[in-house]
């Protein structure tokens, strides 16, 4: 069914309720493959050894559900706006679903500024599992 699954993270706790249901429709099928992105805000020049440090460490609760999973997973840090990042490798590569966290911003929040998962769910060409 959800053979390449991306998975949207950003190291938060919605984002591991995001991993354990990637790896939920991972087990539904055979040889399935789990790609975790994780965007990070600003200029890739300017990485340093702390930030390095940081992200290691938040992108680590993700990392944890998928190695007890023995689902077959691989990690890429992309730089850039997470929507536009994460749009863009959803729709430049093969994957059958996206499944991203929902932070569940209130109601006047969202409609200003509008979230992450929902900006996925509007531009992706492929199915979005938005978790709450």
């Amino acid at each position: 069914m959800f053979k390449r699954i991306l998975l949207a993270s950003d190291g938060s706790e919605h984002a591991a309720r995001a991993a354990e249901k990637a790896v939920a429709l991972a087990r539904l099928t055979d040889r399935s493959f789990v790609q975790v992105i994780y965007a990070v805000e600003g200029d890739s020049r300017l990485n340093t050894l702390g930030k390095d440090e940081a992200r290691e460490k938040r992108i680590q609760t993700t990392q944890e559900v998928l190695e007890k999973s023995d689902i077959e997973y691989e990690i890429t840090f992309i730089h850039g706006d997470a929507a536009k990042t994460i749009i863009q490798f959803a729709n430049n590569n093969r994957f059958d679903v996206v499944v991203v966290g929902s932070r569940g911003l209130n109601p006047v929040k969202e409609m200003f500024l509008g979230s992450v998962s929902h900006k996925i769910a509007q531009h992706v060409k492929i199915p979005v599992l938005i978790v709450k």
